[in-house]
């Protein structure tokens, strides 16, 4: 039964990990969404959020993707007096999103994602190598 926890504790692992990419490629994809109208607040990066839950069925906490942060720092400024967004002065509020930021993170969720696939591999060849001893 542990190895059945383990594995349901890795596979929200990877769920969780993969909603953790996807909003990271949302916030790859809107870098440099800006707003439509004078002073408009452009797209702004959002930040995933974890939550531990518990799994009654099996008896073991497991993680889930909670709802996306809005990162609060600042807009960054672009001088480009020709754009529909372009305040008075000819500046434009640009996403707050860093792309190497961005980057790393994506990265990262990649890394704990592949660490999770590995417990599920490992777990599940321990199983079957049971299996085979048993028949014996």
């Amino acid at each position: 039964m542990d190895l059945l926890k383990s594995m349901m504790v890795a596979a929200s692992g990877l769920k969780a990990q993969s909603g953790r990419m996807r909003i990271i490629a949302e916030n790859i994809a809107n870098a440099d969404s800006t707003g439509k109208t004078p002073g408009a607040d452009p797209y702004r990066r959002k930040v995933p959020t974890f939550e531990e839950r518990l799994n009654r069925e099996v008896g073991a906490d497991t993680v889930q993707l909670g709802r996306p942060q809005l990162d609060q720092s600042a807009f960054k400024l672009k001088y480009m007096p020709g754009h529909p967004a372009a305040d008075s002065n000819g500046y434009v509020k640009m996403p707050n999103v860093d792309g190497l930021v961005e980057a790393m993170d994506m990265r990262e969720a990649q890394r704990s994602y592949e660490a999770n696939l590995n417990l599920i591999t490992a777990s599940r060849r321990m199983i079957s190598q049971t299996i085979d001893i048993l028949k014996k």
